[in-house]
């Protein structure tokens, strides 16, 4: 793990490879870890870098003033490709991270060469009404920590509400313990993870995708087809939105495509990070 500080705080992230750029942003509860089943296919090929954003998984809590609404997390984002000097870069997104870099392309796109999104939040569905109960939690005092107590059993982590409906293959090789150790046992990440979740409303994915309208470089949607909480629907009317973007569906996968299928999010990755995506009739 490698660091960097920004404004807001610093940012643990792993690097691999060599070769023009490909960024990764995770979800909520998740962190950089989501991606290393296919970081490895394209790190001969490619430099791959993985922050863990302050999204309720990460090890260093942000400044106590730190912005954390969607546009905030957008701007970390874009500070932390400008601290690595990134240009041109490919950004590779899922879940809540999807929105963000929505939010980041819309307007902070300085720096971005290509977008990709895999199934995440966008339009109304930010977030998806199976996990807004977490939302309104956050907004009582301790109400949300006593929720994810029960996150220290595996169990629970296997449920629909959790990551059971997340990842279809092999949910037991997951690192879902580590995923909620942080805001277990850590009370600024607590903090941080609260700020989040106060913060989210539709109004941002809806800016985003209308400023996306104009959006100049390559976009793709790679979309898992079976996902329950950001369905196909929520592509094609992005693939409809972004200026020129064009839809891949993935079968046999749930919403992590990059735990069910990392290799053939691998190939549209490199494909797409290599020659963009092809003009769209």
């Amino acid at each position: 793990m490698s660091e960097v500080t920004i404004p807001q705080g610093t940012i643990h992230y792993r690097e691999s490879g060599d070769g023009p750029p490909i960024v990764f942003a995770h979800g909520l509860l998740v962190d950089g870890r989501l991606w290393r089943k296919v970081t490895p296919l394209l790190e001969d090929r490619f430099r791959c870098i993985v922050p863990d954003l302050p999204l309720g998984s990460h090890l260093a809590p942000m400044n106590p003033d730190a912005d954390l609404s969607p546009p905030g997390l957008a701007r970390i984002v874009a500070r932390f490709l400008e601290a690595l000097d990134l240009d041109e870069v490919t950004l590779v997104a899922n879940d809540t991270g999807g929105a963000i870099s929505q939010i980041t392309a819309a307007n902070h796109p300085e720096r971005i060469g290509r977008l990709l999104l895999t199934n995440c939040d966008a339009f109304e569905n930010f977030l998806p009404p199976a996990f807004r109960p977490l939302q309104w939690a956050a907004r009582v005092p301790g109400l949300l920590t006593g929720i994810l107590q029960g996150m220290r059993l595996a169990p629970m982590r296997r449920l629909p509400i959790a990551y059971g409906w997340l990842i279809k293959r092999d949910l037991a090789g997951a690192p879902t313990r580590e995923w909620v150790e942080p805001f277990l046992s850590d009370r600024a990440i607590r903090r941080d993870t609260v700020k989040v979740l106060r913060g989210i409303d539709p109004r941002y994915t809806f800016d985003a995708a209308e400023k996306l309208r104009e959006f100049d470089r390559p976009a793709m949607l790679a979309w898992a087809v079976e996902d329950r909480f950001f369905k196909l629907s929520y592509a094609e009317r992005l693939a409809a939105t972004i200026r020129g973007a064009t839809l891949e569906r993935i079968d046999d996968s749930y919403t992590f495509v990059s735990e069910d299928q990392p290799e053939r999010l691998a190939s549209l990755i490199e494909t797409f990070a290599r020659d963009g995506a092809p003009a769209r009739a």
